[in-house]
């Protein structure tokens, strides 16, 4: 199923014989001029023609993900805030002891 079929040998076109070439000078022909460059035509494309159906599937599958996204990034938020809050409290427990330490000398 996945090998690959090579065509038969004998489809390959013939060799074209090359003539054989001259040392002699080639006579000098004067070159026309080229042409203008024509700007090329623009493509044609087919056009997207949205039925209501699709335009509410289109519509619904945006709104899911502005949702999902909306919910990543909500809660990369609230895990960044509960950081902060644990080393904010870390710090004055820590604070708190090291004034007490101090005390007791």
């Amino acid at each position: 199923m996945f090998t690959p079929k090579y065509p038969t040998p004998d489809t390959a076109p013939a060799p074209v014989p090359t003539a054989p070439q001259t040392s002699a000078p080639a006579p000098v022909v004067p070159a026309a001029p080229a042409p203008a460059p024509v700007a090329p035509a623009a493509p044609v494309r087919p056009t997207v023609q949205l039925t209501p159906g699709s335009a509410l599937a289109l519509a619904a599958g945006g709104g899911a993900v502005v949702l999902v996204v909306g919910a990543v990034l909500v809660s990369m938020l609230l895990a960044v805030a509960i950081t902060a809050v644990s080393v904010a409290l870390v710090a004055v427990v820590l604070k708190s002891l090291l004034k007490d330490l101090n005390n007791q000398r």
